[in-house]
């Protein structure tokens, strides 16, 4: 494996064992406390600090997730290298524009 990409995908493991820590500590907060859909998203419109968790969040996953589809793709498909890395490329993409369209559809007003 490119030694690059090695260090890419852990460094983004780094970064999204916090914030899936976060994430499921917020999860548990809402489901104890009663909290409705409509409340959190009222919590959540406009507020900065939302966008950029869940920002960080959704590119951090999209580049971990493209290297290991890269991966898969180089060793288990008949897709050459730089064919497993363009459909990565493309897969990751993908991911980060609809994880984007996810985090605007809770944080924008």
């Amino acid at each position: 494996m490119n030694v690059r990409l090695y260090v890419w995908q852990r460094a983004t493991a780094a970064i999204m064992a916090p914030l899936v820590l976060i994430h499921i500590a917020v999860i548990f907060y809402a489901t104890r406390h009663g909290v409705s859909a409509a409340d959190i998203l009222a919590r959540t419109r406009g507020s900065i600090a939302w966008a950029s968790f869940y920002g960080l969040f959704v590119l951090a996953v999209s580049i971990h997730a493209s290297i290991g589809v890269r991966n898969v793709l180089t060793e288990w498909s008949p897709l050459s290298e730089r064919g497993a890395g363009a459909c990565a490329i493309i897969f990751g993409l993908l991911l980060a524009l609809l994880g984007m369209r996810g985090v605007a559809a809770v944080v924008l007003p």
